[in-house]
This record gives C-alpha cells, structure tokens and sequence, in this order.
C-alpha cells in the first residue's frame, strides 16, 4: 500500500498548532483556577490544548493517509468582494453606524457569488443585518451607534 503526504492538511494541522498554542500561552498569564472555580485563564488553555490536539490529528492524518486533492481556480470574484466588504465595514461602521455598515456588507458579500439574484441579495442583507443588530447591540449590548453621524440622524 503506497502512502501519500497532503501537504495541505500538514499545513492546515500546523495553523491549528501554532494558534492553539498561542492561547495556550497566553492563558498562562492568567490565574487558571480549578476546575469548579475557573480562573479567567482557564478557559482560554482548555480551548488551546483542544485545538493543539486537533491541529496534530490533522498532521497526523495528512502525514499518514493523505489524499491528493486537485485545486480549481481560484474565484477571484469571490474575493475580492468578501475583501472589498470587510474592508468597508472596518473604514465605515463609526460614520455610517451599525446598522448601515452591516446592512451594505451583506450586500456586498452577496456579490461574491454569481448565482445570487438582486432580490434574494436584498432579502438577505435585510435578514443578516437584523440578526447582526439583534445579536451584537441588543444581546451582546456593543456601544456602536446604530446610525452615525456620517447620515445626519
């Protein structure tokens, strides 16, 4: 039985082990605490060791059963729109407010795919900019101003 490397899992099980154990790291600065009374650094080292060990499963697997994977081409459409809408929420979201900046990079993320009608990109922009307010304002209670001053409101 011949085995085949995939490079590209030994590569992905080595982001997943250096990123781990970067919160492994730095949850050491923290008191760790027990497991009945955490400490703020508890959780943090629990998620790092979980995606350390994932990370070398994933080494392990593209190092002992590797599977040769065809690339396609790459969808540059795809993106440069997903960049493009990032982008103008990081540059906007503090002028335009939350609820506009959110509302435009639904719109713009749509784009990445050809296959999306005007309609259907309009009526998930709405959605995803309500569950976004809902989640991020109302639950999670961020103090972005909905509107911004960029709009006169």
């Amino acid at each position: 039985m011949e085995r085949r490397r995939s490079f590209p899992d030994v590569l992905a099980g080595g982001i997943f082990v250096v990123i781990g154990g970067a919160f492994v790291v730095g949850s050491l600065g923290y008191e760790l605490g027990t497991p009945l009374r955490m400490g703020p650094g508890y959780f943090p080292l629990l998620v790092g060791v979980i995606v350390v060990a994932l990370g070398l499963a994933i080494v392990l697997k593209g190092l002992i059963a590797g599977e040769v994977i065809a690339f396609g081409a790459v969808p540059w459409r795809a993106v440069a729109a997903i960049v493009a809408a990032l982008l103008f929420f990081g540059f906007t979201v503090d002028g335009l407010g939350f609820v506009p900046a959110s509302a435009v990079t639904a719109l713009l993320t749509t784009l990445a795919s050809s296959r999306v009608r005007p309609l259907r990109a309009v009526l998930v922009a709405i959605g995803l900019t309500v569950a976004s307010t809902l989640i991020f304002v109302v639950g999670l209670q961020l103090r972005i101003p909905l509107w911004g001053p960029w709009l006169g409101v």
